[in-house]
């Protein structure tokens, strides 16, 4: 062999060993999200230990569903994969993501396996991965986040909204007016501060706990598009409805508390003299007033749900809340300093129902639209 043809055959054998070495370093991640005590996550567990070792090029990534990282994580890459949440387990490789037993990414149409047709459709996934040489599921979430940035930077003015929407409530104003009249007929005005804040503060404590629980219940089961699209339509009809007192108040059906309740609701208040009685009175305000607020709260809890992870709703809760009541505070101010009695703050109430509403009103219904608008551009 000449020195020229062994510098060939040198050439050759280099750029043979460097693309071979190229192919042997390359790796794709496959993210396996599971659940403690899952008896399928266990079998999915134990077929990825048998077949991964015949795939070198695979990395495995297992998390716990209920970690927040990786709940925080797996919202992200489901907005990349732009598929919804489901049971565990959920697995993602390549361009395949296999939620519930179903397959989306190996075929034209989503694919439902079981037993030995799952085991064969996960490892053609696999396979394909490695062929295709596809991106990493978490550099496809890295890909998302700017969107869900987005999405988070539209939940800040969505909970302002929301929360002023819900503010605006003439049912819990006027028991709130009626516990303080209450207090300066009996000849206590000097209590009331502290009445009317452990009025508020029950206010603030009753929802905000209906708030978590409601939170987790959904987040829990898996927000899903027609969830979010059924959630903001009833925003809309609310807020729709709410802006027909404007011109018709009172007529075929208002959101408010039903006028059953009402006698109720007036007898309790009108005993109130104490601050464990204000305390209670506050927390069955808030069980009895719902009607009147439940629109702008659900649509927000299932928007958090959505957007943000357990830690981040349970802030943003205590932001809206406090948004909530501010109104309250305000009132309560405003009549233990002599800015406004009792008698004048019902007046002005009653003789602004309708704006009221029409202000309530006009707020869900952008809040509705806006939730409508964020899940078609993919925002959510």
């Amino acid at each position: 062999m000449s020195p020229r043809e062994r510098s060939s055959a040198l050439l050759l054998l280099t750029a043979v060993l460097l693309v071979a070495a190229g192919v042997a370093c390359y790796a794709t991640d496959l993210l396996f999200f599971h659940e403690h005590g899952c008896p399928h996550c266990a079998h999915v567990h134990s077929l990825l230990d048998e077949m991964l070792p015949e795939y070198p090029e695979i990395v495995l990534h297992e998390y716990e569903i209920h970690d927040e990282a990786s709940f925080d994580l797996l919202n992200r890459v489901l907005s990349a994969y732009d598929v919804e949440i489901g049971a565990v387990p959920m697995l993602f490789v390549g361009n395949v993501a296999i939620i519930e037993g179903v397959f989306y990414g190996l075929r034209d149409e989503p694919l439902a396996a079981s037993g030995r047709a799952e085991e064969l459709a996960l490892r053609e996934s696999i396979e394909l991965a490695i062929a295709e040489a596809s991106p990493s599921p978490l550099d496809r979430a890295d890909d998302a986040e700017e969107t869900g940035g987005l999405a988070e930077t539209l939940t800040i003015p969505a909970v302002i909204l929301a929360a002023a929407a819900d503010s605006v409530n003439p049912c819990t104003f006027a028991v709130l007016v009626l516990l303080l009249g209450t207090l300066i007929v009996a000849g206590r005005k000097g209590k009331t501060l502290q009445i009317g804040a452990a009025f508020i503060v029950a206010i603030y404590v009753s929802y905000f706990l209906m708030g978590i629980g409601i939170f987790s219940a959904i987040q829990s089961a898996g927000v899903q598009r027609p969830f979010i699209m059924a959630v903001s339509s009833l925003a809309i009809l609310l807020g729709l409805w709410n802006m027909k007192d404007y011109f018709a108040y009172g007529k075929w059906f208002t959101v408010e508390v039903p006028k059953r309740w009402r006698p109720m609701v007036k007898r309790l208040t009108a005993s109130v003299v104490s601050v464990p009685g204000a305390f209670l009175v506050g927390i069955l305000d808030s069980l009895f007033l719902l009607p009147c607020s439940s629109g702008p709260y659900i649509a927000i809890l299932a928007l958090l749900s959505k957007t943000t992870s357990r830690t981040e709703g349970i802030l943003y809760l205590l932001l809206y809340n406090l948004i909530f009541v501010l109104p309250l505070v305000g009132i309560m101010l405003a009549v233990h300093f002599g800015y406004t009695t009792t008698a004048r703050a019902e007046r002005w109430r009653s003789a602004r129902l309708g704006k009221l509403h029409l202000v309530t009103g006009a707020m869900m219904f952008l809040l509705g639209v806006g939730m409508l608008v964020a899940v078609q551009m993919g925002w959510m």
